[in-house]
């Protein structure tokens, strides 16, 4: 049985992605639906998106990050993630809001994709119009 074993919880949300983070103190090993960071997440681009939180708060190689993900694409999933991350670092430290507030990192971005209107072609998408 795991001894002394602490583990911190944030759950980020974005478009219709879900995800469930878990923060144990470790080397800074990240683990995504059971698969390695770089090996889920492939975009260099997006990886350092999701990272944001731990590197605001100096925490890169404190924590070991278990991230259980599910619903949209991989950018709505990244986003997931990174808010999930900062939920779980306010709940190891308060101390750390002051950090990742200012950095936008708090926020839920609340953004979804618009429903679909009858007698258009997608959302705001009109068929085309033809005089003749």
């Amino acid at each position: 049985m795991a001894k002394n074993l602490v583990q911190y919880h944030g759950t980020g949300r974005r478009k219709s992605s879900v995800a469930r983070v878990y923060l144990r103190s470790g080397k800074g090993t990240i683990t995504v639906n059971g698969r390695s960071f770089e090996e889920y997440i492939p975009s260099a681009a997006i990886r350092l998106d999701v990272l944001q939180p731990l590197e605001a708060t100096e925490t890169t190689n404190k924590f070991d990050v278990l991230v259980n993900v599910y619903g949209g694409g991989l950018t709505g999933q990244a986003g997931a993630i990174r808010l999930g991350i900062a939920r779980a670092l306010m709940e190891v430290n308060p101390e750390y809001r002051a950090i990742l507030k200012p950095a936008g990192l708090i926020t839920r971005d609340s953004r979804c994709k618009e429903r679909k209107k009858y007698g258009l072609k997608k959302a705001r998408r009109a068929p085309q119009f033809s005089k003749r």
